[in-house]
């Protein structure tokens, strides 16, 4: 059977990722460093699938870490760079270290981890690589203000989602999805979530299974690459 490995995979998104490729037929590796009783609650929702799953702690801000990681695991079919990190802050007060611990999380934790699973994903026969980034990347609104440090790393793992397409075809596929309003932010006010939605051709607000079925569909469309599909309700046209 197939086996994924969901980088931040306790909570939201990364949750419903673990689930969505557990029903797919995935054996699932959950990554965790925070959220390690969250993870083993998904692990038992997994088994509960009739899959195998476990959780793997790691701390993918430190610069071994992607690699200690991937030294746990000895297949690997599907990789889903998922961990992120996530901050509210006006352009003028994110110091070095801030936006350093950003680039750490969301650009090279997946560079580096991607790189370290390489040989398992060109070994498996099928090997896949899912990034998920942030529709902000390619339209801001009103939402998504004072995230500048935060959209700056996501629009770089998009940009590597392509580089890598390229390089690492045929035997390996690397695609990005692009959640927009999904699991809003507590920061958001209640004007701007209402601004958001009325402009949104679907009229409502997406769930973190939306996103999952994206990631499920990228894991098995073996003629897809260097793609990024963006889960939005229609707000990167409207």
């Amino acid at each position: 059977m197939p086996t994924a490995l969901v980088t931040g995979g306790g909570v939201r998104i990364g949750r419903a990722i673990c689930l969505a490729l557990g029903r797919a037929g995935y054996d699932v590796v959950v990554h965790a460093n925070r959220s390690v009783r969250e993870a083993e609650e998904v692990v038992r929702e997994v088994e509960a699938l009739g899959r195998e799953a476990r959780v793997a702690e790691a701390d993918l801000a430190a610069p071994e870490g992607p690699r200690s990681l991937a030294g746990r695991l000895d297949r690997l079919d599907l990789l889903v760079n998922n961990a992120a990190a996530y901050e509210h802050a006006a352009f003028r007060e994110v110091s070095p270290e801030r936006l350093d611990r950003m680039l750490a999380v969301n650009v090279r934790a997946p560079f580096l981890l991607t790189q370290a699973v390489l040989p398992l994903l060109e070994a498996s026969g099928r090997g896949a690589v899912v990034n998920v980034t942030d529709m902000a990347v390619s339209r801001t609104y009103t939402a998504t203000h004072f995230f500048s440090h935060y959209l700056a790393s996501k629009a770089a793992l998009e940009a590597l989602t392509r580089a890598l397409a390229l390089e690492l075809g045929p035997r390996v596929r690397v695609n990005a999805v692009a959640p927009g309003p999904v699991a809003i932010a507590a920061e958001t006010t209640p004007a701007q979530r209402a601004e958001m939605l009325a402009r949104l051709p679907l009229g409502r607000e997406g769930s973190p299974a939306d996103v999952a079925e994206a990631v499920v569909y990228l894991a098995g469309a073996a003629y897809v690459t260097g793609q990024t599909i963006r889960v939005c309700g229609g707000l990167s046209v409207a």
